[in-house]
């Protein structure tokens, strides 16, 4: 049975030097998932000069090993994926059938296009008689958060692996029981010690010690822009690189050609994909002001559709959130679209109907939001959609634009030349057309304050890797 106050460091589950701990709760239920050990700074250092220990051996693998190791890292995730997927569901209240289907998936969808990148990648290559090599940037430190804890660690973990880099992971300290359970997987598969070491623990301590390392190279980190500030700040003095995936505040354009009928509704659930609990949710419905009584109709439909309840329900659609402190969140910024005069068109204050406790939040819909009303311009990370409405292209334009986040954007029309257009006018760092899905090949990250860097495919390898010239 684990122990789930451990770390893994070296290749071993080692207590922490304080004896902190703090527990793990059910947002369905509060009831506790788990006791965690807290880390210091002091874990940090054992976990940091385990991870340089072993660089220089691992660096120096062949493609051939380290294509031989995912196989196996693979094959081992598949043997957990029931493990993962309830660990998920029980830290952070996701559907159990989203966290088997969606969330356990996309961990293994990294991992696997990975492998597929390590086959064909040119480390090295010659240019007019000189040699230009990608070489492994190092000891990594890895931040990330609650609400994809499998997904965001193997966004990093996958290509440091595949680049021959060593790493410290630091997940949320309220999503780590599915992170120990990934680290296991490695184990199992025999990752070198010393190659991936997790401390949990606090952003204001293990963060931070992370991040201020002398003996780290590299962080990549997830989460809020405010802590994606402080972590960048931290860094600064070691002058590391840091690659950073921050908020957003996705616009959803649709065109006066749209298919009202399949968009609005589309629209509305993709908004509350992991109960709104994504930083490229299309929070922000751009529509033809023509048509505000239809897509307000429809959006208010697609909202009642949603079943909110237990989370180990499959006729769930939408759990809880993933902890109390952003039910409170969600619940103040519902609040002030209603004081600063949006239209509730759907939910509203307080929990759904029949559910008294937990961190359950009702799927909302506010209409006529204007640009300056705090739920248009702040991420919500909730199932909360504000619907905006334009006369002109250009204003449409104009409001997806008006944020200081670019992480996604939307389109929608029949037309897809007119939607390409629209996408290439987009300050965002990947556009979604007509309701297409993403492959893990494709790059994600963001341009203003949603960060800097890319994760996926090719992109994200070279992130981890750095560039040297031998000239002969």
């Amino acid at each position: 049975m684990r122990r789930n106050d451990l770390f893994y460091i070296d290749g071993r589950w080692v207590q922490s030097d304080t004896g902190d701990t703090c527990s793990v709760l059910h947002p369905a239920t509060g009831g506790i998932v788990a006791t965690i050990a807290l880390g210091s700074r002091s874990d940090v250092d054992h976990a940091v000069e385990a991870a340089r220990r072993a660089f220089d051996r691992y660096a120096d693998t062949s493609v051939e090993e380290r294509i031989a190791l995912f196989d196996r890292i693979v094959t081992a995730y598949e043997r957990r994926w029931d493990d993962l997927a309830e660990a998920m569901t029980l830290e952070m209240g996701t559907p159990i059938t989203f966290s088997r289907e969606i969330q356990t998936k996309m961990g293994l969808s990294h991992l696997e296009e990975m492998r597929r990148v390590l086959v064909e990648y040119p480390f090295e290559r010659d240019r007019k008689g000189s040699t230009i090599r990608r070489e492994p940037i190092g000891v990594c430190g890895l931040i990330t958060p609650w609400n994809w804890p499998i997904n965001q660690i193997t966004s990093k973990l996958a290509p440091a692996l595949a680049a021959g880099c060593t790493m410290v992971v630091k997940p949320s300290e309220f999503a780590p029981v599915s992170p120990m359970i990934l680290m296991e997987i490695l184990h199992e598969a025999g990752v070198p010690p010393g190659v991936v070491n997790l401390v949990n623990g606090t952003g204001e301590i293990v963060g931070d010690a992370i991040s201020r390392h002398p003996g780290i190279d590299m962080v990549s980190f997830t989460g809020s822009t405010r802590a994606g500030i402080l972590v960048a700040q931290a860094a600064a003095p070691t002058v590391k690189r840091v690659t950073q995936e921050l908020g957003g505040k996705s616009a959803n354009i649709l065109l006066p050609d749209a298919d009202l009928e399949r968009a609005v509704p589309a629209g509305v659930l993709r908004c509350y994909f992991n109960a709104g609990q994504s930083c490229q949710a299309p929070t922000r419905m751009i529509a033809p002001r023509s048509q505000r009584d239809t897509v307000v109709r429809l959006a208010a439909q697609a909202a009642a559709s949603v079943v909110v309840g237990d989370p180990f329900d499959p006729k769930t659609t939408m759990g809880p959130l993933a902890n109390a402190a952003q039910y409170e969140r969600v619940q103040a910024l519902i609040e002030s679209g209603i004081e600063e005069g949006a239209t509730l068109v759907a939910g509203g204050l307080g929990r759904p109907d029949g559910l008294e406790g937990g961190s359950y939040v009702r799927p909302t819909v506010f209409a006529d939001v204007g640009p300056s009303m705090s739920i248009a311009r702040k991420e919500i990370f909730g199932p909360v959609l504000v619907i905006q409405f334009y006369d002109e292209l250009e204003e449409a334009i104009d409001l997806a634009n008006d944020s200081e986040y670019g992480l996604a954007g939307y389109v929608q029309s029949r037309d897809a030349a007119a939607a390409r257009r629209v996408a290439k006018r987009l300050r965002a760092g990947r556009i979604y057309l007509n309701g297409a899905t993403a492959t893990p090949d494709v790059p994600f990250g963001g341009y203003k304050q949603s960060g800097n860097g890319r994760e996926q495919g090719v992109f994200g390898l070279e992130e981890y890797l750095e560039v040297k010239a031998i000239v002969a």
